[in-house]
């Protein structure tokens, strides 16, 4: 066993690190995903160096996303560092944020894994002590949180982001009560958690909240925090857009319908809105003076479509790869009006042999068809073929690494 001690005080609102037990090999690999990052990373590695190699050997892997010089900048500022460092530039920058953080996990060598932004709003002083609270702890996962006692969003820009900020953690907390339990920061981007305790197989991010991802999929057993103060960015803008708010929703729907109850739910849900649609276009063809069976039958496919949009991006998202768009298209529209055949059938043999009211058979009927289409639409369009992948649909993205220092 080896120790370090801290006598320098933290940056401005953090607590001092004070003695803490880290067992040999005590390294840490920090991930730091980047986009557009140039103004900050030659600052963010002059601080790694200032805070942590002197209590803690480091490596530091950028996975890099950008399209302007943040990879020329790293590669000139590494030769200054006592420490490796390596950036992974993707040229197609699957998952996001989250995607570049999976990236950063997998080619991660350390015993620790730190995941930090690359805008210096998470203070890299704090590693050592991420570090250390989970040895001491015995943590696979260890949280800096801005909402436990000694935390604060200082850093935040204006009411809105707060606002925006707040209500994120609170319904995710909502949504998911249990896999969250003890993290008061699950929106936090600044964590370490054991290489061991990482399965990047099981994980499907979408944007840049990936401590979301790993904690509702594959949540260490222990989880502690550490409080940080949320830094003013030290150059550049915030990536924090609407449409990022709109994938954080759609990431949100994907974890939470995981399972096949949550999933039929709501499949359930997007079929009873395919309504609106449907009855909306079986009015305008009427109107327009088309029979009423004819308009009954292109109206249907208003809400086919409907229901497929929806489906696509909020069910079955991280299943699409596995076949071709028009494949899917086809193969859901067969099963979606295949559900109107099979109805009247249905409903003639529970009045005729079971003996049952056209009410009740008709409701039964429902039941069925919605039941057999929900298990035909995942086995049938969504499931992956064997030993095949859709062309051109692969989760991966093509990258270039290279060793900066």
């Amino acid at each position: 066993m080896s120790s370090f001690e801290s006598t320098v005080p933290g940056e401005l609102g953090e607590p001092a690190v004070g003695a803490a037990e880290v067992p040999e090999p005590g390294a840490v690999t920090i991930v730091v995903p980047t986009f557009n990052e140039a103004g900050n990373v030659r600052e963010l590695l002059r601080r790694i160096t200032e805070s942590v190699p002197a209590r803690l050997p480091c490596e530091v892997v950028f996975v890099d996303d950008s399209t302007d010089d943040t990879p020329g900048v790293i590669t000139r500022a590494a030769p200054d560092c006592s420490f490796p460092v390596t950036v992974l530039h993707r040229e197609q920058p699957v998952g996001g944020l989250g995607g570049a953080v999976v990236e950063g996990l997998r080619a991660a060598t350390s015993d620790w894994i730190v995941v930090m932004d690359g805008d210096l709003q998470h203070p890299p002083s704090l590693v050592p002590e991420l570090v250390a609270a989970g040895e001491r702890s015995g943590a696979g996962l260890v949280v800096a949180s801005r909402y436990t006692k000694g935390g604060s969003r200082a850093g935040l820009a204006g009411g809105y982001r707060i606002a925006v900020s707040r209500g994120a953690t609170w319904l995710t907390k909502t949504l998911f009560p249990r896999r969250l339990h003890g993290i008061s920061d699950p929106m936090s981007g600044f964590f370490a958690i054991r290489r061991s305790a990482v399965t990047a197989g099981v994980l499907q991010p979408l944007g840049y909240k990936i401590l979301l991802e790993l904690a509702v999929r594959s949540r260490p057993r222990q989880v502690t925090e550490v409080p940080f103060v949320f830094q003013d960015r030290f150059a550049g803008e915030s990536k924090s857009t609407a449409r990022e708010g709109f994938r954080f929703l759609r990431h949100l729907a994907g974890l939470r319908t995981a399972s096949p109850l949550a999933r039929m739910i709501v499949f359930g849900l997007i079929g009873a809105t395919g309504f609106l649609p449907n009855l909306l276009g079986l009015y305008a063809l009427t109107a327009a003076g088309l029979h009423y069976l004819p308009a009954e039958i292109l109206a249907n496919q208003f809400g086919v479509a409907w229901n497929f949009l929806l489906i696509e991006h909020l069910l079955f998202r991280e299943r699409r790869r596995h076949r071709g768009r028009w494949d899917r298209v086809g193969r859901f529209a067969l099963l979606a009006n295949a559900d109107l055949v099979l109805r009247i059938p249905l409903i003639a043999l529970f009045v005729h042999h079971f003996a049952m009211s056209a009410l009740s058979a008709t409701a039964l009927a429902l039941v069925t068809t919605f039941v057999l289409r929900f298990a035909g639409t995942e086995a049938l369009v969504y499931l992956p073929r064997r030993g095949r992948e859709a062309p051109g649909e692969s989760g991966g993205g093509s990258r270039a690494a290279r060793r900066a220092a």
